[in-house]
């Protein structure tokens, strides 16, 4: 029995794995390709240079892989690129990349989409992330693993959202929100520690002490954020040295600032 439903429209020239279900009324481009498991409920627009992996599921009235809206945009073959197990639900639009960044707009695993999230040109948007009820997220976003981002919230273009960061209900990103942060507000404020997070991520007693020191000489010791840099890099061989570098990294390409 077909697994594509008799209303569907699905162009020819488009590579579904026979397992794929396509629910009524919904479109299928011709670029498009799609793996093993993936559901694509009813009404659900999926076009442009699209690829999608396995065990995927599209709720109704999503639209995926449409142009970009960035003004410049010709028309060029850029791409939307999404991984594998992830739910995206009601009316989310995630769009193709732009020439002038990568050209790739990139979802990795295991994510949760909630309804009306709009994922814009070139963003990356990592694994194991929620990302509530109406989040935007502008062009050139990047979102990092274990990232939740509350709902109504929207993020500035080419913001970072580092691993491990909670943004709460609402809130306006503006500068880059290092790992491990919990953020929320309007103007945006570090409000401590995703530590709910981290500790069912089994997080260890030493690598949890380790991002406290971290959080403590970036946003109660009163240094400056390059004094910062220097004194969490002193916190290696204390059983967080993955946390350190994360956190170094993330810190030393900042360009637009950090929430502090």
């Amino acid at each position: 029995m077909s697994l594509i439903h008799p209303t569907a429209i699905v162009d020819p020239a488009a590579e579904l794995d026979g397992s794929v279900e396509v629910g009524a009324y919904s479109l299928i481009g011709p670029h498009v390709k799609i793996g093993a498991g993936t559901v694509v409920g009813p009404h659900v627009v999926i076009e442009g240079h699209t690829t999608i992996g396995r065990d995927n599921r599209f709720f109704q009235f999503s639209s995926i892989g449409a142009a970009n809206q960035d003004k410049k945009y010709a028309g060029e073959p850029t791409t939307l690129v999404i991984g594998d197990r992830n739910t995206v639900r009601e009316f989310c639009t995630l769009n193709v990349g732009t020439v002038q960044d990568r050209g790739e707009t990139r979802v990795g695993d295991d994510n949760w989409i909630m309804a009306y999230v709009h994922l814009a040109h070139d963003v990356v948007l990592g694994n194991q992330c929620v990302l509530a009820n109406g989040a935007t997220l502008a062009g050139h976003v990047v979102v990092g693993d274990w990232v939740t981002i509350g709902g109504l919230t929207g993020v500035l273009q080419r913001m970072r959202i580092g691993d491990h960061a909670m943004v709460g209900f609402q809130a306006h990103v503006s500068q880059d929100v290092p790992p491990y942060m919990m953020v929320d507000g309007h103007p945006l404020s570090a409000r401590g520690l995703n530590l709910v997070g981290l500790r069912r991520r089994d997080f260890t007693s030493e690598q949890l002490a380790v991002v406290k020191q971290i959080h403590k000489l970036l946003y109660r010791s009163s240094l400056t954020l390059e004094q910062s840099i220097a004194e969490i890099g002193q916190l290696r061989g204390q059983g967080g040295d993955a946390q350190v570098q994360l956190m170094l990294d993330f810190l030393s390409s900042a360009q637009r600032g950090i929430v502090r």
